[in-house]
């Protein structure tokens, strides 16, 4: 049975290169992981995640490709703050000017 010296000097540096991806990508999912909201996790059960990201490289693969549903796109619609009517007014007649009376005008006429 061969030892580490057995091996020439490239495959130690692959072998080295890849134990750091596998560290990197393990980490790099735990931490996601540890920080996504458990609603957002496919099956809402943050433990589940870290024992499959523990299995190795592969564990760490599939979190990261399958097991976070994406985050709910703000509503476009509904996303001005809410703010007091006569707030919003007076602030745009301080920035524009005041709007002219549009009974005035008509009775200018």
């Amino acid at each position: 049975m061969g030892t580490w010296g057995d091996l020439p000097a490239w495959a130690i540096v692959a072998i080295a290169f890849l134990a750091l991806v596998q560290v990197g990508l393990q980490a790099l999912a735990l931490l996601i992981a540890l920080r996504t909201p458990p609603d957002r996790l496919l099956t809402g059960r943050r433990w589940v995640w870290i024992v499959v990201i523990a299995l190795g490289l592969v564990g760490a693969i599939v979190f990261l490709a399958a097991a976070r549903r994406p985050a709910p796109a703000p509503d476009p619609v509904n996303t001005a703050p809410d703010l007091d009517r006569d707030r919003a007014r007076r602030a745009a007649d301080l920035l524009y000017g005041s709007p002219p009376d549009s009974n005035q005008d008509r009775s200018s006429r």
